[in-house]
């Protein structure tokens, strides 16, 4: 390739890149190892439209959003995520969308030898379609197996890789002997660009109700605090008022300062019968508790009456 080639290749992409930077104020950082180009063309046509996906080198990304600053300050977060081999993917949809569409696209992939494990790998327990000779392959792993029905098993899960182990050829070589593909591989968003903010794409999970969720327990503890400190938030006031109207009714009791809401409850209190006396233990024959059954139902049924008579209310009248 020729120099001035390669010179108008850089200068189309700034250019290019330039624009995204001024149409666009939605952006989503992604990361794209282990992505190939087949499921990178993928990516592009299912998210053509409203979205745009650009990768490069970081170098170029960086000279190009320091040479737009000036316009953009806000750009200036982006720069702390331009590290690896990250692209972009400017967007005028839904965030969350664009997200989703972009983790759906995710494929299996096999364990590459000299690769870093991105989770742990476990083989599971149970037939293997192995051949008995293949036992020995196991057992230099650690792996503990029998022979059942001229085929290796496997007696118990086993964890075989630790994320962020160095991928070694015997481990590469089994998964690929059981058919598994333990990755999942494709664009993983690190960050999220919205009109100036920048946060972690976990935001973009939350729901309507952890939203709703996490205000109600915001606004809990702002009342809460509010109450402890007898500072007047406007959460707390409705509990502060009801709390001193508690503390008026008593001092209203306990003294000859009366409303009428109070006289209401004043009335009601020296019409609700008297406390029934502790019962004597003493020697009393079956014969005297009889009487007071008697009496305590006939009270009974007097105490609506007047009850309803010392408020004022008449159900029927």
């Amino acid at each position: 390739m020729s120099e001035g080639s390669s010179k108008a290749k850089k200068s189309a992409y700034f250019a290019k890149l330039t624009q995204l930077l001024e149409d666009y104020n939605k952006i989503l950082i992604v990361e794209a190892t282990n992505v190939g180009s087949n499921q990178m063309q993928t990516i592009r046509k299912s998210l053509r439209g409203n979205s745009v996906v650009l990768m490069g080198k970081n170098t170029m990304i960086r000279k190009a959003i320091r040479g737009h600053i000036a316009k953009n300050p806000r750009l200036e977060e982006i720069l702390n995520f331009v590290r690896g081999n990250i692209g972009f993917i400017f967007t005028k949809g839904e965030l969350s969308d664009v997200k989703s569409k972009v983790t759906a696209l995710k494929v299996d992939a096999p364990a590459r030898v000299g690769t870093i494990a991105p989770a742990d790998v476990s083989v599971p327990a149970g037939p293997t379609g192995l051949e008995p000779t293949q036992t020995s392959f196991l057992q230099a792993l650690n792996i503990p197996s029998k022979i059942n029905k001229g085929q290796v098993e496997i007696i118990n899960d086993f964890l075989l890789i630790k994320k962020g182990d160095r991928i070694g050829q015997s481990e590469a070589a089994l998964l690929q002997k059981l058919n598994i593909k333990p990755f999942k591989y494709g664009l993983n968003v690190s960050a999220v660009y919205d009109d100036g903010s920048v946060y972690e794409p976990a935001v973009l999970d939350l729901t309507d109700q952890d939203i709703i969720s996490r205000f109600v327990s915001a606004a809990s503890n702002v009342t809460a605090l509010g109450l402890s400190l007898s500072f007047p938030t406007s959460s707390a006031v409705p509990h502060l008022l009801i709390s001193g109207f508690k503390n008026i009714l008593s001092v209203g009791l306990a003294t000859e300062f009366s409303f009428p809401r109070l006289e209401k409850l004043k009335k009601a209190a020296a019409a609700a019968p008297a406390p029934a006396a502790p019962a004597d233990k003493g020697g009393k024959g079956k014969e005297e508790k009889a009487p007071k059954k008697e009496e305590k139902k006939e009270e009974k049924k007097e105490e609506p009456a007047e009850e309803e008579e010392a408020l004022g209310l008449d159900l029927f009248g």
